[in-house]
């Protein structure tokens, strides 16, 4: 999957601690984690750095 994560690309990020399930794109791929923006949910529109287990799969 690793090869699939690029600035741009857009993933579903796992549900962790009260937050569901949701979309999140990419601004970068660092070794431990993705930085970059949640897309739906209760974090829409906030900077994150979800660490690369809590990804469950890329849509694009």
């Amino acid at each position: 999957m690793s090869d699939d994560l690029q600035p741009g690309t857009i993933v579903v990020i796992k549900s962790f601690d009260d937050v569901p399930e949701h979309r999140f794109q990419i601004h970068s791929v660092e070794d431990d984690c993705v930085t970059g923006m949640a897309l739906t949910g209760s974090l829409v529109g906030q900077y994150g750095e979800p660490s690369l287990e809590l990804i469950k799969y890329v849509l694009k």
